[in-house]
């Protein structure tokens, strides 16, 4: 794990607890030593604050993603608004936790992040996907296709172009085609655990998602159910 952290006092204490619970932690003080550390052994996940010096998080995460690297990145950050927010997700972070914070919540997003570096498989307890499966993990539905294992996905002829969380929420939508998937089931399988009712995440994602999608003159894709969650179907 990479942890950067401006702030001394906080870098250390969440070093030490991170090492206590087992995480092999290497822990720098600014995004150029945070880029320079990726880039020589790249780690399993990033913790990343927002604001600190020269390069800030958010200028690592762009850089990252426009590398190609897809390792899990859960934001540190002090900014309680929600365009702030949306910024570190715009930026490519998977996850983010509000400083202060308590360190339990980051345990509790640092797994949920790295179960999902696992293969996806279908929905545990979920009715069965309606997309077929093909050779070496291909699925489709809808004039969409996907390779789980390349990480890649397209509608018509056109690849899109997708962030990990993006990726797995288009997934879990193909596998289960047709079939209306509520808000918790989605949380629970994507992040790990439920936001609660105030959280916007997933609506911003599924217009991420949408925003990729969509093409002038065909269908829409991912419907919402209001009240309930969204279901992906050809409409």
């Amino acid at each position: 794990m990479l942890l950067a952290e401006d702030d001394r006092a906080i870098r250390h204490a969440l070093e030490r607890a991170l090492t206590l619970e087992g995480y092999r932690v290497t822990a720098v003080a600014d995004g150029i030593e945070a880029l320079a550390h990726a880039h020589k052994s790249p780690p399993d996940v990033l913790v990343l604050d927002v604001m600190m010096p020269g390069i800030d998080g958010l200028q690592v995460c762009r850089v990252l993603r426009a590398e190609g690297d897809r390792t899990p990145i859960l934001m540190l950050t002090a900014l309680v608004e929600t365009q702030d927010r949306i910024a570190g997700l715009d930026a490519g972070a998977d996850d983010y936790v509000v400083k202060p914070f308590d360190v339990e919540e980051v345990f509790a997003r640092l797994r949920a992040l790295l179960r999902r570096t696992s293969p996806v498989g279908a929905l545990s307890g979920a009715p069965k996907p309606q997309a077929p499966e093909h050779a070496e993990g291909r699925i489709e539905a809808d004039g969409l296709r996907m390779d789980v294992q390349a990480r890649r996905a397209w509608r018509g002829g056109r690849e899109l172009e997708l962030t990990r969380t993006e990726f797995e929420l288009l997934e879990l939508l193909v596998r289960n085609a047709g079939i209306v998937l509520d808000h918790s089931t989605i949380y629970d399988r994507i992040w790990g655990y439920d936001f609660g009712p105030g959280s916007k995440n997933l609506a911003v994602y599924v217009g991420y998602l949408r925003r990729k999608l969509d093409e002038p003159g065909a269908p829409l894709l991912i419907h919402t159910v209001r009240g309930v969650g969204y279901v992906l179907r050809e409409d």
